[in-house]
C-alpha cells in the first residue's frame, strides 16, 4: 500500500491482515466478557463476520490496481449477510458505511479513508436504538474523530490509521471509565478491542508486515471455532455429499458490468457441490449445496444483485424430492435465460439434474403461501422441539421455521435472512430468543421487501409464551405486540456458574459458583449450591406461581432437574412443576415461571 494512497487490491491486503490479527487475539477478545458466563463470544462473532467479508472480497479474484470501491463494497456484503451477535452487526455497519464513503473511488488518500471512517461511525450508531457510550461505538467514533485530524494535516493514508490505532487504543482503555458494568467487572470493552486489533493488523500490512497464518488458526461456523472442513470429493464418478442446504436465486449484472458463469461455477464449486449455473452476461440461476448458505448468498452479492433466493435443508429430504427439485431448478433456468450453457461443468449431480428434467416433473407440487410466518432461533434441539410443539397448533395456518443458534452460536444476518426468505408467507415475526440476536433480527428486517416484525425475546422460555399468545387471525405487527408482552409477562431465570472472579450487580462472585441470572443478565441469587441458589431466587421474586418450568440443559441430568423441582416445589406449593429436556449449552437450567 503507497504511503499516500490505496487501491483495492493494497486494501484487501489490510483487511486480510486485519482478520489475521483478530483471529490472534479472538480468545483475547472473548475473555474480556462483562459477565463472568461461560459464554463469552464477541471475539467469535467479530471474526465470524469479517472471515464473511474476507471471503466475498476473495471471491472477486482481483488483480493488481482493482478497484477500491468495487472491494469494499464486496466487504460490506460479506460482513452485511455473515454478522453474528451485536458486536458482528455493529462491524458490519462500520464496513458498510467505509465502503457507501468510497463508492466509485478506484483509489482513496487519507481524507477518503478518514471520511470514510467517519461515515463507518455514523452508520453504526444509526443500528443502534439506544446506543451506549464505552462500547464500540465510542472506540470507532473517537477513532475516527482522530483520523479526520490527522488527515487535515498529513493526507497520507498510512498516517491517517497510523493515527486511528492509537485513539482506538485511547478509547478501548477508558472505556471502564464510561461504562459502570465494565469497571465493575474490571474489563475494557470487548467489542472495542476487537474493532483495535481489526485496525492495528491493517496498520501492520501498511508497514509491510501484513499478520498472516489466519486461515490455520481457526474457520468459525455458526460462532464457533473448529478446524477448516474438508471439500467434497469424487470417488469414483459418484458424488460424496451430506446435502446440507440447498442455495438457489437469480443473479442480475449491475449496470455496466457483466457477469461470468464459468468464473462463477468454479468459485461456487470452490465451497460447495451440485453446483449448477444457468444463465449469460446478464442474468443466471444459481444452485449450490452446502452447509453454508450465508457464504453462497454473499458471493452473489459481490458479484451482482439477488431476486429469488430460497434455502432449503435438504437432510431431511427423500431423493426422490431432492430430483423433482434438481428438475425444478433446470425448468425454471430455461425459462428465465431462454437458453443455458451445458450445465456445471462436468459435475455429475448436474447431469443427473438433466435426466431428472425429463422425467420428475409430475413430482413437483406448488408450495403454499401463508399470510403470516414466523422464525424462531433455538439453542438446542430439546428448545427446538418445544417451540415447535408449542406451534402445533396454528401450523395449518402459520408458517413456521427454527434457525439454530444461540449462546456462542449466534446466528448470522445471512442465515436469518435465509430463514425468512424461505418461509412462505407475506409476512413474518422473528423470534430472537437471545439478546445477542436481536440486533441482527431488526437488520433482516430491513434487507427484505416482506413485513417483518421482531418480538425481543430474550430467551427460550419467553418464546414458548409468546408463542401461546399467537393469534393466526391477527397480522404480524397486531401480533408482534401481544405476544412482546405475553414474553415479558412470565418471570424467567437462567443457572450457570462463574467462569472468573468478578463483580456482578454489585456483588463479588467467586468462579465456580453458581449464579441465578434474569433475562437482562442481573443477578438474582448466587450460592455454591446450584439448588440453593434457585431456591433463594424463587423465594425472592413476589407474588405466587401456578406454572413452573424447568429445562434441564446438557450440564445437568434428569436426576438433578427432578431434585429441583421437589425443592422448588416445597417453596412454591401451590405451583405444578414440570421438568423439561432442553438441553440448552452453558446453563444449566432455564426455568420459566407464571
Amino acid at each position: 500500500m503507497p504511503r499516500r494512497a490505496c487501491d483495492g487490491t493494497r486494501f484487501l491486503v489490510a483487511f486480510r491482515s486485519a482478520v489475521a490479527n483478530l483471529a490472534a487475539h479472538v480468545d483475547e477478545v472473548n475473555a474480556l466478557n462483562v459477565f463472568p458466563v461461560p459464554d463469552g463470544d464477541t471475539g467469535s462473532n467479530m471474526l465470524a463476520t469479517v472471515r464473511a467479508a474476507l471471503d466475498a472480497a476473495d471471491a472477486l479474484s482481483v488483480g493488481p490496481e482493482a478497484d477500491a470501491g468495487r472491494v469494499t463494497h464486496a466487504v460490506a456484503q460479506g460482513a452485511l449477510m455473515g454478522a453474528r451477535g451485536n458486536s458482528g452487526v455493529i462491524t458490519s455497519q462500520i464496513l458498510g458505511g467505509i465502503a457507501h464513503a468510497l463508492d466509485g473511488k478506484r483509489q482513496f488518500n487519507g481524507l477518503d479513508l478518514a471520511h470514510a471512517l467517519d461515515a463507518g461511525s455514523k452508520k453504526a450508531y444509526a443500528a443502534v436504538q439506544r446506543p451506549v457510550e464505552g462500547t464500540i461505538l465510542t472506540v470507532i467514533r473517537e477513532a475516527s474523530a482522530a483520523a479526520i485530524a490527522a488527515a487535515e494535516r498529513d493526507n497520507e493514508a498510512e498516517a491517517v490509521l497510523v493515527a486511528t490505532v492509537e485513539a482506538a487504543e485511547r478509547s478501548v482503555a477508558k472505556t471502564p471509565t464510561l461504562l459502570e458494568v465494565l469497571r465493575e467487572a474490571k474489563v475494557v470493552d470487548s467489542g472495542g478491542q476487537g474493532l483495535f486489533r481489526l485496525f492495528e493488523g491493517a496498520l501492520a500490512a501498511v508497514r509491510g508486515l501484513p499478520v498472516s497464518g489466519e486461515q490455520e488458526v481457526a474457520v468459525l461456523a455458526d460462532g464457533v471455532p473448529r478446524p477448516a472442513p474438508r471439500l467434497p470429493v469424487l470417488v469414483g464418478g459418484a458424488e460424496k455429499t451430506a446435502y446440507g442446504y440447498e442455495t438457489v436465486y437469480l443473479v442480475h449484472a449491475r449496470p455496466g458490468e457483466r457477469l461470468d458463469p464459468r468464473a462463477m461455477s468454479a468459485y461456487l464449486e470452490s465451497i460447495g457441490d451440485s453446483v449448477l449455473v444457468a444463465g449469460d452476461e446478464a442474468v443466471a440461476k444459481v444452485h449450490v449445496h452446502n452447509d453454508r448458505p450465508d457464504a453462497v448468498v454473499a458471493y452473489g452479492l459481490s458479484v451482482g444483485t439477488l431476486t429469488r433466493i430460497t434455502i432449503e435443508n435438504l437432510d431431511g429430504q427423500a431423493s426422490d424430492v431432492r430430483e423433482a427439485r434438481a428438475a425444478a431448478f433446470l425448468e425454471d433456468a430455461a425459462s428465465v435465460a431462454g437458453t443455458w450453457p451445458a450445465p456445471a461443468y462436468g459435475d455429475p449431480f448436474a447431469r443427473a439434474m438433466a435426466t431428472s428434467a425429463r422425467t420428475a416433473m409430475a413430482e413437483r407440487l406448488p408450495a403454499t403461501r401463508m399470510p403470516l410466518g414466523v422464525v424462531v432461533v433455538a439453542p438446542s434441539e430439546g428448545l427446538a422441539e418445544r417451540l415447535s410443539m408449542t406451534a402445533e397448533g396454528f401450523k395449518e395456518y402459520v408458517a413456521f421455521r427454527v434457525v439454530r443458534g444461540g449462546q456462542t452460536a449466534n446466528p448470522s444476518t445471512g442465515e436469518l435472512l435465509d430463514a425468512v426468505t424461505s418461509t412462505p408467507a407475506d409476512e413474518l415475526l422473528i423470534l430472537p430468543n437471545n439478546p445477542n440476536v436481536i440486533l441482527a433480527a431488526k437488520q433482516v428486517a430491513s434487507m427484505t421487501d416482506r413485513v417483518v416484525h421482531i418480538v425481543p425475546t430474550r430467551n427460550c422460555a419467553e418464546g414458548v409464551a409468546a408463542l401461546l399468545r399467537l393469534d393466526p387471525a391477527q397480522d404480524a405487527e397486531e401480533n408482534a405486540e401481544a405476544m412482546t408482552a405475553a414474553a415479558r409477562a412470565i418471570l424467567s431465570v437462567q443457572v450457570t456458574e462463574a467462569v472468573r472472579d468478578a463483580t456482578v450487580s454489585g456483588k463479588k462472585v467467586k468462579k465456580g459458583q453458581t449464579m441465578v441470572l434474569d433475562p437482562d443478565d442481573g443477578l438474582l441469587a448466587l450460592d455454591n449450591d446450584a439448588n440453593r441458589a434457585v431456591i433463594t431466587a424463587f423465594g425472592r421474586m413476589k407474588g405466587g406461581f401456578e406454572i413452573v418450568e424447568v429445562y434441564y440443559g446438557a450440564e445437568a441430568s434428569l436426576e438433578d432437574a427432578e431434585e429441583l423441582a421437589s425443592r422448588i416445589h416445597e417453596v412454591a406449593p401451590g405451583a405444578e412443576v414440570e421438568v423439561l429436556h432442553g438441553g440448552q449449552p452453558h446453563y444449566r437450567y432455564l426455568i420459566s415461571a407464571e
